[in-house]
């Protein structure tokens, strides 16, 4: 009897292992003219994988490659970008979920479609940073509209998506 209960007091005592798991942050920048950045969205995970343990520290966002007068006529070269990590703390964080390692590498599957499609493919009205997030969030089984009008407001629509999603537990960013 005594043995039984050691084992169940060291089974108890013993730290167990974290749970592996990655995290998907959903982000805005408001932009600045005075700062030389437009308003943006972009998305960062960060964790561990369950399957490898391999930590995971990454971001991506979809923008023109080259911002130019041309961004308003019609279709230009586009990046998939990384930002740098004292960006990311200067960004609205909308809110966070939990990802399993299946749909990080859908995510990354998707990030590296739009990475490679060949041409022109960013269009400032229907194919820009916005859409780009919300096919990531649609992986993540997050809701997802585009209203015309929130189309070039990144935080503004995070903040409709956030409505759309209640289940997140998120407040809209003021």
């Amino acid at each position: 009897m005594i043995a039984r209960l050691l084992c169940l007091l060291a089974a108890l005592l013993l730290p167990l292992p974290a749970a592996a798991q990655v995290m998907l942050t959903f982000h805005s920048f408001n932009g600045s003219m005075f700062g030389g950045r437009f308003p943006h969205t972009f998305v960062a995970l960060q964790g561990t994988l369950d399957a490898t343990g391999a930590k995971i520290e990454e971001n991506y966002g979809y923008s023109a490659k080259t911002v130019s007068p041309a961004v308003l006529t019609g279709p230009v070269e586009h990046i998939v970008m990384s930002e740098k990590p004292k960006y990311l703390t200067s960004t609205n964080r909308h809110f966070t979920v939990p990802i399993s390692d299946a749909t990080y590498w859908a995510i990354r599957a998707e990030v590296a479609k739009w990475r490679d499609a060949p041409g022109k493919t960013y269009r400032l009205d229907d194919n820009n940073c916005i859409h780009f997030v919300g096919k990531i969030a649609e992986l993540a089984g997050i809701k997802v509209e585009y209203p015309k009008k929130l189309i070039r407001k990144p935080k503004a629509w995070l903040n409709h998506i956030t409505a759309l999603n209640p289940q997140l537990g998120a407040k809209a960013i003021k």
